[in-house]
C-alpha cells in the first residue's frame, strides 16, 4: 500500500544541453509540469550565469537550481548565483566546512537554499555536520559515467542512505538517469526530488515525457 504521509517529491528538469536555444525548447514545452529548473554545470559552463538570469526573467515564479557544483571560493560563487536569480546553488561533497560556512551565510541573504552533492564516498557524520552548519539539502545519484558504461543501479544501500540523511534533517535529491520505471523502486522513502535531465530534455514530446514522470511520481506518493 502506499504510503500517504510522505511529501510529494518536487520534479526537477536538469538543463545540461550546451546552449540556451536547446534549453529553453524542452523547458517551454514541459514547464507545466516542472517544479524546479535546473541550471546545469554544463549549461553555466556554455553560457554564464546569464542562464540563470535568463531563465528567472522567463519564469519568475519557479525554483532555480545554479548546479555549479562550488568546491571552493564560497562566497563569491554563490553570491553571483543568488544576485543572477537562483534560489538554490550546489555544493561539492569535498568542499571544506569553512566553504559550505561561506555559501550558507550568503544563501540566508537570499533566503536560499545550500544543497551537497555527494560522491561515491559517504560520511554521515561529516553529512551532519553540513546540517548544523545550515546545509538543507543533499543529492544522492549514480554517477552519469558510470550509468552510461552500464556499472551501477539503484540498491537497497542508497535508499538506507536517503533514510538516514531525511533523518537528519535533509531534503533529498535523487538523480541519475531516474526513468518512470525507475521511480517505484522509491516507494515508501522520503525522496524530497526528482531529477529527470536526459529524459524530459532529448523527448520527443518534453511536456508528455515530464507529465509521464508526475503521474507516476503521484501514484508512488499520493496526497
Amino acid at each position: 500500500m502506499a504510503d500517504t504521509t510522505l511529501e510529494r517529491p518536487q520534479l526537477q528538469i536538469a538543463l545540461d544541453t550546451f546552449d540556451m536555444p536547446s534549453a529553453l525548447r524542452p523547458l517551454n514545452a514541459a514547464i507545466s509540469n516542472i517544479d524546479v529548473i535546473e541550471c546545469g554545470t554544463v549549461l553555466i559552463i556554455a553560457e554564464g550565469l546569464k542562464a540563470v538570469r535568463e531563465i528567472r526573467a522567463l519564469y519568475p515564479d519557479k525554483t532555480i537550481l545554479a548546479d555549479v557544483r562550488i568546491a571552493e571560493a564560497g562566497a563569491v560563487i554563490s553570491r553571483a548565483c543568488f544576485e543572477a536569480g537562483a534560489n538554490w546553488v550546489s555544493v561539492v561533497a569535498g568542499a571544506s566546512l569553512t566553504t559550505i560556512e561561506q555559501v550558507v551565510k550568503v544563501a540566508a541573504e537570499f533566503s536560499g537554499e545550500v544543497q551537497i552533492e555527494l560522491g561515491e564516498e559517504y560520511n554521515a557524520d561529516l553529512a551532519r555536520k553540513w546540517f548544523e552548519i545550515g546545509a538543507t539539502q543533499v543529492i544522492v545519484h549514480r554517477s552519469r559515467d558510470a550509468e552510461a558504461a552500464g556499472k551501477l543501479t539503484w540498491g537497497d544501500d542508497d535508499i538506507r542512505r536517503i533514510r538516514e540523511l531525511h533523518e537528519m534533517g535533509f531534503k533529498v535529491t535523487i538523480t541519475g538517469g531516474v526513468t518512470v520505471k525507475d521511480i517505484s523502486f522509491f516507494a515508501g522513502v522520503p525522496v524530497g526530488v526528482i531529477i529527470s535531465g536526459r529524459g524530459i530534455v532529448k523527448a520527443d514530446d518534453p511536456l508528455r515525457a515530464a507529465g509521464e514522470l508526475r503521474h507516476v511520481i503521484g501514484e508512488v506518493w499520493p496526497q
